[in-house]
């Protein structure tokens, strides 16, 4: 079967559902009266049998529990050509005490020929049920009187105080004539001499002093027998005179063993007085499939007496499905981009773009690089850009075109990850005033929030670049590891992502994966901008000052650009340059450029292999300095799986120098196999070899220089604003047309 086929299917049903929901709540409300004080009419009714001067019979039966399959189908039948007068239920008629329950009892009674009486058990007491017997049958403690006998009806829930029942059945106990006395009560007062399935303390009469005052009143009085329910079996002793009878099989759990089973008691009363107890066990037992589809129809016939209020919140949700299903199979979808956009009227004019980061210069990353070179990239093109990011101790002093925020918490060694204060009121004014026609964010939580809460409250577009593979990240979340990698992290990037009017990414496979988690938004694919000129213009001289000041000779560099953190890999890269050393002769200096909270671990290691001859840890570099030291370089090297795009890489072929990187989806799309350099799978002995092959094979490394260099002059700073700027365009065009703001100019 297809997909529009079974989402057809899902709609029918739908719909169908939905209708037979309202139409049944409407003829149960109007079909259906409200019963009251049943057990009146039903009390007149066994009075008048209790005055039979051939005697009567009536049966007892127990733990019910709205049961269809075996009470009203099975057990009733035999109870209606039994030759009975009456029925009692000795308590838990009712599997619970809501209003569906009660209703589904009455329909159950309403098979029987002979009137029926109710004592008020465990069940009929719990989920507020005890207003509902109240209501619709009567109290919860009473008496039928007739001359043959008397039935009284106690409540062992602890609804009734217990004191006052006392008081009350001596009183009833001592104006009875010589007639039998049966007395109904739903916990069992004596424990049977079989322990019950499931048996437990509060199954019985509580409290003990309770328990003790009744006992001693059916002592000193002429009590036939005392019923109770409340335990799936049958137990018939003897106290004295009295029976202590427990009957509980007229339905829910019995284990249909020589102890708990079927059943229900027939009591026949004799013209002179006398009476006798039989055991009418039932033979058949109820089918496991019906007993299913009886407690999901139980399920389902529940809805219809949750209240109206989740009633209706249950068809309106319904109806919300219906409704997502309809627009999903016969709403016409145009998946395809719609070229009728025009973006020139945007293209034409200034744009005022407000930027959103989570962090910016001065701390050095690739994220806050690549926002300096859009905002100046922007502003070369006559554009405003206000930058809304945090405060750091060391920034520039004057920044017009940045709105610093005040840190809530700073994280990592050096507090190089920060909690803007998102709550300050001067944030929404300086928007306000600036009244962007685009908000751009660059991180999908806190301040990037807080950019997409003021572009819906100012009603313009609001466009997200994914830059970062948060799943690299989760040793700095207070989180499972694996739950933040494998659930959190996507479900936030997609939810987010979806949430705003465009998404740009800087390579194809990063576009990929976001379609893999469900992102729906208008994606395009956009790589970072790289200085490219600024690689052309660094003299031989500065490098030759650099490499006397490093003490470098004539041995081979390898360069890499990175924070020192988890997610770059570093260790990797370590060890690789370790069993590097191992396999050649060749001279070679590794130049780790970058900072971070790994710094001192990192150094432990590579004093630990011996390795300071060949791996420097340089540290942070200034970003007007950073050509030079790629300059230095005869091929770069990377291990980092966390990147969308690595910018590092292109800056590095911007310097013509080779790569070796671990495949992921960063680099995939920058990296070409044997053009450019080299991409291998997260294995220290063939990104070992491919290092290797570099080092020993000059004429290779220089033919890959200069492809390296002929292909990131495409990736230009200038040629980066102006694209993204039509990104902007098209994006405000769209926005525009849908009437979703992004007013035309």
């Amino acid at each position: 079967m297809n997909q529009p086929t079974s989402l057809k299917i899902l709609f029918y049903i739908n719909l169908v559902v939905v209708l037979l929901l309202i139409g049944y709540k409407g003829y149960l409300n109007f079909s259906q009266t409200d019963f009251q004080a049943l057990h009146t009419s039903q009390a007149e009714a066994i009075e008048e049998r209790l005055s039979d001067e051939a005697g009567f019979s009536f049966a007892v039966v127990g733990n019910i529990n709205n049961s269809v399959n075996m009470f009203e189908k099975q057990m009733i039948p035999e109870l209606n050509s039994a030759g009975l007068d009456f029925v009692v239920s000795a308590g838990n008629a009712v599997s619970g005490g809501g209003e569906d329950k009660y209703r589904a009892i009455l329909g159950t009674f309403s098979h029987l020929d002979i009137p029926y009486l109710l004592t008020f058990g465990e069940n009929e007491y719990g989920n507020f049920g005890s207003f509902r017997f109240y209501e619709h049958f009567g109290p919860h403690f009473y008496t039928v009187d007739g001359p043959r006998a008397q039935l009284i009806f106690l409540d062992s829930t602890g609804k009734t105080p217990w004191r006052w029942q006392i008081r009350w059945l001596e009183e009833r106990l001592q104006a009875s004539s010589d007639r039998p006395v049966f007395l109904f009560i739903g916990h069992p007062l004596l424990h049977p001499t079989d322990e019950a399935p499931f048996e437990q303390k509060d199954d019985f009469l509580r409290p003990v002093a309770f328990q003790n005052a009744l006992m001693s009143l059916v002592n000193d009085h002429d009590i036939a027998a005392v019923f109770s329910a409340n335990l799936s079996l049958y137990s018939n002793q003897q106290v004295n005179e009295t029976r202590f009878i427990v009957t509980g099989g007229a339905g829910g759990l019995v284990l249909s063993n020589e102890t708990s089973f079927y059943h229900y008691v027939r009591v026949d009363v004799a013209p002179d007085g006398s009476v006798s107890y039989s055991l009418k066990r039932m033979k058949s037992r109820p089918d496991p499939v019906l007993s299913t589809l009886e407690s999901l129809w139980f399920a389902i016939y529940s809805l219809f007496y949750v209240g109206y209020v989740n009633f209706f919140l249950l068809v309106a949700l319904l109806v919300v499905i219906g409704t997502k299903l309809y627009t999903a199979i016969f709403v016409e979808k145009d998946y395809y981009p719609n070229y009728d956009l025009d973006p020139t009227p945007w293209l034409d004019k200034p744009l005022r773009i407000a930027m959103f980061t989570n962090n910016y210069l001065p701390f050095i990353g690739g994220v806050p690089i690549s926002i300096e070179r859009l905002r100046r990239g922007l502003q070369a093109l006559q554009d405003s850009v206000l930058v809304v990011a945090p405060r750091y101790r060391d920034q520039p002093k004057n920044e017009d075109n940045v709105l610093r925020v005040p840190s809530l918490l700073s994280m990592g060694e050096k507090r190089e990850f920060r909690l803007a204060n998102i709550f300050l009121r001067r944030i929404r004014t300086r928007l306000k005033i600036f009244q962007p026609d685009v908000i751009h964010l660059h991180h999908p939580f806190w301040l990037g929030s807080l950019g997409l809460f003021m572009g819906r409250l100012l009603k313009v577009p609001v466009i997200y670049t994914y830059h970062t593979r948060l799943e690299h990240y989760a040793h700095f979340v207070p989180l499972p590891g694996n739950l933040f990698r494998n659930l959190i992290s996507h479900a936030l990037v997609k939810r987010f992502a979806n949430k705003c009017d465009a998404v740009i990414v800087p390579t194809y496979s990063t576009e990929e994966y976001l379609r893999m988690i469900g992102v729906k938004s208008a994606t395009f694919v956009q790589p970072t901008g790289i200085e490219y000129h600024r690689f052309q213009e660094v003299s031989d001289e500065e490098v030759s000052s650099l490499r006397k000041t490093l003490g470098l000779t004539d041995e081979t560099v390898f360069v890499s650009v990175s924070r020192l953190s988890n997610e770059k890999n570093i260790d990797f890269m370590i060890d690789a340059i370790h069993a590097l050393r191992q396999r050649t002769d060749k001279p070679f200096r590794f130049l780790m450029i970058g900072e971070g909270h790994q710094r001192e671990r990192l150094q432990s290691r590579i004093d630990e292999l011996d390795l300071g001859q060949h791996f420097t840890l340089v540290g942070a570099i200034p970003p007007e300095d950073m050509a030079i030291w790629y300059h230095l370089g005869d091929a770069f090297l990377f291990a980092s799986k966390s990147e969308t795009q690595g910018m590092v890489i292109l800056e590095a072929m911007a310097a013509g120098l080779p790569v070796v990187a671990v495949r992921s989806s960063g680099i995939d799309d920058v990296v070409r196999q044997d053009f450019n350099g080299f991409k291998t799978p997260e294995k220290p002995d063939l990104w070992c070899d491919r290092v290797q092959q570099l080092l020993e094979d000059t004429e290779l490394r220089e033919k890959m220089a200069a492809n390296a260099l002929s292909f990131a002059a495409d990736y230009s700073v200038e040629q980066f604003a102006r694209d993204v700027r039509e990104i902007y365009a098209l994006t405000l065009a769209r926005t525009a047309s849908k009437g979703k703001g992004g007013q035309n100019p």
